[in-house]
């Protein structure tokens, strides 16, 4: 119980600065709208793979 709590404040911050990270990149290159659409797929990518990321450790320490 306490890994799935140091994971999920982990993933949150990771989320947090690859979001950030991208407006810093297309922030003033592209239209607001667009920006939030590129932030919200990067965001949702990141968290497909840190999810992924934690059921490979879940499935590795089952074994």
């Amino acid at each position: 119980m306490k890994e799935i709590i140091i994971y999920g404040i982990a993933a949150i911050a990771a989320i947090t600065v690859f979001g950030y990270t991208v407006h810093m990149f297309i922030g003033g290159l592209v239209s607001p709208e667009t920006e939030k659409l590129a932030i919200a797929a990067a965001c949702t990518i990141a968290a497909v793979v840190i999810g992924l990321m934690a059921w490979d450790i879940k499935k590795r320490r089952d074994q």
